[in-house]
């Protein structure tokens, strides 16, 4: 990290040269390839994942993925392959176009208009993909 104008990109340089060492197989890895890896779960799955399975009063899949989605709009566009999957994930868990839209602009608070306004966009596009499917 020896360019004090951009210790970040020295900093993930180092990082990729790392992790090309470690496995070579990494160095065309990016994190729009988590999309590839997770298709939707079915809602029973997610119910004993994430649901009620280890807390049968405690809160279900659909309501700890709006919860997660949440989160994920106030990172932002650092999230954007996790805020689609998680989106699906909701919709699979029985959340309503509604419910996602409601979640997305609640986080404009606290990750600001820019976040808000990406997750929105991310979260269309699966809309338009589930209609696409016929889903």
């Amino acid at each position: 990290m020896t360019d004090p104008k951009n210790p970040f990109e020295a900093m993930m340089n180092q990082a990729a040269d790392m992790a090309k060492a470690f496995n070579p197989a990494l160095e065309s890895f990016t994190p729009k390839g988590f999309e590839a890896l997770f298709p939707t779960m079915t809602k029973d799955f997610m119910e004993m994942a994430f649901g009620n399975a280890l807390n049968k009063e405690g809160l279900d899949a659909k309501t700890r993925l709006l919860i997660t989605l949440a989160g994920l709009v106030v990172l932002g566009s650092q999230a954007e392959a996790q805020i689609k999957i998680t989106i699906r994930h909701a919709i699979e868990a029985g959340a309503t176009k509604q419910e996602v839209a409601e979640t997305i602009t609640q986080m404009s608070m606290f990750g600001g208009l820019p976040s808000m306004a990406k997750a929105s966009e991310l979260a269309q596009l699966v809309f338009a993909e589930n209609e696409e499917k016929g889903a």
